[in-house]
């Protein structure tokens, strides 16, 4: 039989997914995209707390305060173009006034730390080893800034290993029922240079590699998403239209094979029953004030009551809200 693409081996390891444990998703794009598709899924996972991070020495910054439950000051903003910034965040959480972003971090931080106990499954998704240092502290987020205030170097994969060893080692100790995962993001950062992009690719793959024979622990995985991206889908028809996306087919097929290695036939089973609701949530009529509409939500309520009667840990309380308030109209 005639193969038109090459297949990516599925990996030795990887966790096993179910409902109703608490999952963390940190990391690029990928890692949004990802944690999107388990929320939509219903599964309890809480995606990049300080926003898309993208070197290994910003996602590991980002742990380690989770970890000690920071709580940020004013001191550890700055003000520019109109607006009060993290250094450490994404641009989501930069604001007008001072109080407002200092809110949002704290607040996003504080619910992370306060699933780290019951924490599961941690997803670490890698997208570029290049970093842009101020002031010798790497920064997650330029903010728009000149790039002359910042020096631009690329990490090496002994940093990564060294850090991520030593944040690794604490972790698999101090939390004995969490599994940690690990990827590169499929997202080439084409504003480096393709060459420099390479690079940086190869430098995360080599230092996730030796980080596991060097911990040599079954609890430490790897989810080829890279792999499948650039050997299995390296037709241009899988990117967006920007060229260095996955396209919503890519995605797709990335988040199928997820599926496909993490979760067992019965948690495939209860997803589709989440995935049924999710549809008839969806659901946009014509005319909201028919009856026969009034009779969809009525219906609609009922399998959401079923459901989780049947799966005390899904959470559609929101979802019965909504159709609720649309009844009463």
């Amino acid at each position: 039989m005639l193969k038109l693409c090459t297949a990516v081996e599925k990996p030795v390891s990887m966790p096993a997914l179910h409902y109703g444990e608490d999952m963390l998703m940190l990391g690029s794009c990928f890692a949004d995209q990802m944690g999107k598709r388990l929320m939509n899924a219903k599964f309890q996972c809480d995606v990049n707390p300080y926003g898309t991070l993208y070197n290994p020495c910003s996602i590991s910054r980002a742990l380690r305060e989770i970890i000690e439950g920071k709580a940020y000051l004013a001191q550890d903003l700055y003000f520019y173009n109109g607006c009060w910034h993290s250094a450490m965040h994404h641009g989501d959480f930069s604001k007008v006034q001072q109080v407002d972003s200092l809110r949002l971090i704290n607040e996003r931080i504080s619910r992370a730390h306060q699933h780290l106990g019951s924490l599961k499954h941690l997803f670490i998704t890698f997208g570029t080893a290049w970093v842009y240092e101020r002031e010798g502290s790497v920064v997650s987020n330029c903010h728009k800034r000149q790039e002359s205030d910042f020096l631009r170097r690329r990490l090496s994969v002994e940093e990564i290993v060294d850090d991520y060893a030593e944040l690794t080692t604490m972790l698999l100790a101090k939390y004995p029922d969490m599994d940690v995962t690990f990827s590169v993001s499929p997202i080439r950062h084409i504003r480096d240079g393709l060459h420099e992009n390479q690079l940086s690719k190869a430098t995360l793959l080599m230092a996730i590699d030796t980080l596991q024979e060097k911990l040599h622990s079954e609890r430490i995985h790897y989810f080829p998403a890279y792999e499948m991206m650039m050997d299995e889908f390296r037709d241009y028809r899988f990117y967006a239209a920007d060229m260095v996306h996955p396209s919503e087919v890519a995605e797709q097929l990335i988040w199928e094979r997820f599926v496909e290695y993490t979760m067992s036939t019965a948690t495939k089973e209860q997803m589709k029953e989440v995935e049924n609701v999710e549809r008839m949530l969806s659901h946009r009529p014509l005319h909201e004030e028919t009856e026969a509409y009034k009779q969809f939500l009525k219906q609609l309520i009922l399998k959401i009551d079923q459901l989780t009667d049947k799966y005390p840990q899904l959470d559609f309380r929101e979802e019965r809200k909504e159709c609720l308030t649309k009844l009463e109209k």
